[in-house]
């Protein structure tokens, strides 16, 4: 039984497990959204939340602390730049579960978590996205059809030598 027992361990030793949350962490506040288990989302969630509270407090102390605990420089300032403030009016309750369904390879539960108001951040990653395929799409489509122009001027070219 786990009576008071108040760390959910994930099968890993504390060095690894530490080592993960703070990866977890940092890819969330960089990302907005992440694809997990459920046991590791619902253990990021207190380091999340904890970090947000500091990026709201904003002082070189909260800074410190927070540069401290996550992996990356761009993931600080981006959480007190950009993450933060966005939750100014809230006290708690900066993320959302949402459970997504079981993976392929071993059939592990998984789920999104992600920062709320994250939506207007993932749709331009989103819109973005699809700009560049739309790009790379007519760049290959253009080149195709340079290549059957030449190869067809080739032939041409041929065909009119033999005669």
């Amino acid at each position: 039984m786990r009576h008071q027992r108040h760390t959910k361990k994930l099968g890993r030793n504390t060095s690894h497990r530490r080592a993960l949350l703070r990866n977890l962490v940092t890819s969330l506040i960089m990302e907005e959204r992440l694809e997990t288990t459920p046991a590791k989302a619902k253990a990021m969630r207190p380091h999340v939340e904890k970090m947000i509270t500091l990026g709201k407090r904003g002082d070189l102390s909260a800074r410190r602390l927070a540069g401290s605990y996550l992996m990356t420089r761009e993931s600080v300032s981006r959480l007190f730049e950009t993450v933060a403030p966005r939750f100014g009016d809230r006290s708690g309750g900066y993320l959302r579960i949402i459970h997504k369904g079981w993976r392929v390879g071993d059939g592990a539960a998984t789920c999104y978590i992600e920062l709320l108001g994250s939506e207007k951040v993932i749709e331009a990653k989103r819109a973005k996205r699809a700009e560049i395929r739309t790009k790379r799409q007519d760049e290959v489509r253009k080149q195709m059809e340079e290549e059957q122009a030449a190869a067809a001027a080739e032939q041409g070219g041929s065909d009119e030598e033999k005669k």
